[in-house]
């Protein structure tokens, strides 16, 4: 799939409340085609679904072409047995082709649908979107209102929906802190790995949405905890050598017999999150503490990392958010923060 066009983040995501937290880093004037794709309050419902669920995703037979042609000079095809395609209804794009037992989650059943009874007079949709040629979609509800901690870090608690009909996600809803000051976006909860709730799309998956209440709890608890998470880290002191540490744990130096190349990456590296951390607004601040490390790395990868593969910035962002990768990364930082300090950062990771 190629990576996605300024075109396409200008008019296939909706950003929302711009008024509190200004456009997307994305975000030109130029590339928005009939209407603007940024809201200075909530992107409503309707927006969601007249601009980007306007569509189907339905099943289709998959058919093989022989070599031979038939007598008739007309090409000789066959249907696969046990195969299905994922067609989108009003162009016939393929997204994905699976085994029979594949269910596909409808981005308006599962995305706006199952979401819908946890939205009140103070929650509404931050962003939506879609990816990968339509084949990835998520919806971002969020509280219109940032919060501010006593150590000056400003967040925006969220549920974080999405699915997709290529088979690289199942529907995912997970609680999420998206950071302000560099719109990252980190684990509720990190110590005690954050909360999400997964649903596999096989032929009796389903969603109750009492479940997903009890899975992700309400969203307005998400603020006194992660804050709360916020003052635990910055409390873990980390002086000059214990960051020395946190460095050689994470980034490590290549060994002799590494390629110059190989090398080259890691002092670049290396260099790069000693900046961030050092000189950064988005990290600076808080330096000299564990959430100050673990805001450098996050940073790193969210901004400066190099991209892989033909994914967009935007694209493997997203991934982060929703999968278990992100999350898994801020961990293992923690971990090495645990580590250098021979201080504990929660019980799973003493």
């Amino acid at each position: 799939m190629s990576k996605e066009t300024s075109t396409w983040l200008n008019t296939m995501t909706l950003i929302g409340f711009t008024e509190k937290r200004g456009t997307a880093w994305h975000y030109r004037a130029e590339d928005q085609g009939d209407e603007s794709n940024h809201y200075p309050g909530a992107v409503p419902v309707d927006d969601v679904l007249r601009r980007l669920f306007n569509f189907e995703v339905v099943e289709r037979p998959v058919y093989v072409g022989r070599s031979a042609l038939r007598e008739d000079g007309s090409p000789a095809i066959r249907e696969i047995p046990g195969r299905k395609a994922m067609v989108c209804s009003d162009n016939g794009d393929v997204l994905g082709i699976f085994k029979d037992g594949y269910q596909g989650h409808d981005y308006k059943e599962w995305l706006i649908d199952s979401v819908a009874s946890i939205l009140d007079d103070t929650l509404a949709i931050g962003s939506a979107g879609l990816l990968k040629g339509r084949a990835q979609a998520w919806v971002q509800i969020e509280v219109p209102d940032s919060i501010t901690t006593p150590e000056g870090v400003e967040f925006r608690p969220t549920i974080l929906a999405a699915t997709s009909f290529d088979g690289s996600l199942s529907s995912t809803y997970g609680r999420k802190a998206q950071l302000v000051v560099c719109d990252n976006t980190l684990s509720a909860a990190l110590s005690e790995g954050g909360q999400t709730l997964k649903v596999k799309h096989t032929r009796y998956s389903g969603l109750r949405i009492a479940d997903a209440r009890e899975a992700l709890a309400i969203v307005h608890t998400m603020g006194e905890e992660f804050a709360a998470e916020v003052a635990r880290l910055t409390a873990v002191k980390v002086d000059t050598n214990a960051w020395e540490k946190i460095l050689d744990l994470v980034i490590p130096e290549a060994p002799v017999t590494a390629t110059a190349r190989s090398k080259s990456l890691a002092e670049n590296k290396r260099a790069e999150v000693i900046n961030l951390y050092r000189n950064d607004e988005r990290v600076a601040p808080w330096s000299g503490t564990a959430f100050g490390v673990l805001q450098a790395f996050n940073t790193w990868q969210h901004h400066v990392a190099s991209m892989k593969g033909d994914k967009t910035r935007a694209q493997r962002n997203y991934e982060r958010a929703i999968t278990n990768v992100g999350e898994t990364f801020d961990r293992g930082i923690l971990d090495a923060v645990a580590q250098a300090t021979q201080h504990e950062i929660g019980a799973t990771l003493a």
